[in-house]
């Protein structure tokens, strides 16, 4: 056992929160690692709740239209991630008996899964050895281990490598899940809460002097965005049958913006185009 591992899943045990898809159908998780993408707890806590309570099986939600799933989808953002796992519910559907796959390699064959999803559904789904490294853990342990404040954009071959040999030969999913949890709680990436971390004795980033991170950190500012202007766009068709170009047009001060998000947006599928120069959302 690594000495990071026993006081940081005994933290986990008495602090962690109460999360619905910690105690789901291997389904139930593979929907909340797709709302959680780009999209924090909160706003996903009561659309996971209302996306089970309504397609509760992967065959449930491969009879809905797109359309359907795009206004169920509401307010959480990047809509195609709607889109690929409405298809990746009808692969499942069809080709894996309604049941979602356990071998990682197979997972990320489905639309919509990459590496770090597929690691994750592997791990909380089925208990599998698989390596989760999302941000937060990521952050977590470059402050622990390496004593940086921030981690490089992506996983290097050595940081992999590093984690790799601090994951527990049993349960990684339960060292998973309480890193996580304790980045995402106690080592925020903002003002983190030092003196309540479990293992700050054993922090190379305090013992360091908490040294300031030399990559650059942008926040995009999303007002007047190409991506504000699509968000604008496909919510006045959640709440419309369809819209005239003209009417959409004054949903947005930029016109030129607005043509170009409607041509994307139905490249993305996530509109159509119909008689009349109106649009909807695809049926």
């Amino acid at each position: 056992m690594n000495q990071l591992e026993k006081p940081i899943v005994s933290w986990f045990k008495k602090n962690k929160r109460n999360l619905p898809w910690r105690n789901t159908t291997p389904w139930g998780v593979m929907v909340s690692e797709y709302m959680l993408q780009q999209t924090p707890v909160n706003r996903v806590l009561p659309k996971w709740d209302e996306w089970m309570k309504r397609w509760p099986t992967p065959k449930d939600l491969a009879k809905a239209s797109p359309a359907e799933v795009i206004t169920a989808w509401g307010r959480l953002g990047y809509p195609r991630r709607a889109l690929r796992l409405h298809a990746a519910a009808q692969i499942i559907a069809e080709d894996f008996n309604n049941e979602v796959p356990e071998d990682p390699a197979i997972l990320q064959t489905l639309p919509g899964i990459g590496e770090y999803t597929a690691a994750a559904i592997g791990a909380f789904a089925f208990e599998k050895q698989t390596l989760v490294m999302d941000v937060n853990i990521r952050r977590l342990l470059t402050r622990i281990v390496d004593g940086n404040e921030h981690p490089k954009p992506a996983p290097t071959t050595r940081e992999r490598a590093s984690r790799l040999a601090l994951q527990p030969p049993k349960n990684a999913h339960i060292w998973a899940a309480a890193t996580m949890e304790l980045g995402a709680l106690v080592c925020t990436s903002k003002n983190p809460i030092c003196e309540q971390c479990p293992v700050i004795g054993q922090c190379n980033w305090r013992k360091n002097g908490y040294p300031k991170t030399d990559l650059v950190r942008k926040s995009q500012d999303w007002h007047g965005t190409d991506r504000k202007c699509r968000g604008t766009i496909v919510q006045a068709l959640r709440e419309n049958e369809s819209l005239t170009e003209n009417a959409i047009k004054k949903l947005w001060p930029d016109e030129s913006q607005v043509e170009k998000a409607l041509k994307t947006l139905q490249a993305d599928l996530l509109i159509e185009a119909i008689p009349r120069k109106r649009y909807r959302l695809p049926a």
